[in-house]
């Protein structure tokens, strides 16, 4: 894997957690500036899948089983999809919360992918 990839969605997941986190905090639902960034760091995800999915196909294996690397580059992938559509369902500060707390999954996902790798 690439660390630098991994830091980079890893960090702009915990800062999309803080920004919707403070909405919460502010009684405010997510906004359209709060799916653009949900868009960034979902685009960081997907070039995590296929960097992922290109290193195995050149025959790299992960140092803790192929099997669970591909489940949790799948899960952190769909991670912060996933909570945005839940936030499209509760117009409420909690749809902000709901995303928060998706950021922090998406961070904790990325470790445990650097984990798995051999990292």
């Amino acid at each position: 894997m690439l660390v630098a990839l991994t830091v980079a969605t890893s960090v702009a997941a915990l800062a999309l957690a803080a920004w919707c986190g403070f909405a919460a905090y502010r009684d405010q639902p997510t906004k359209d500036w709060h799916f653009i960034g949900m868009g960034v760091v979902t685009l960081l995800t997907l070039v995590q899948l296929i960097v992922g999915i290109v290193q195995l196909a050149r025959g790299e294996d992960p140092e803790q089983g192929t099997t669970i690397f591909v489940a949790y580059l799948i899960g952190s992938f769909a991670c912060v999809p996933a909570a945005g559509f839940m936030s499209l369902a509760e117009r409420t500060r909690w749809g902000s919360a709901t995303v928060a707390a998706g950021g922090v999954v998406l961070a904790v996902l990325e470790v445990r992918l650097f984990d798995i790798w051999g990292g």
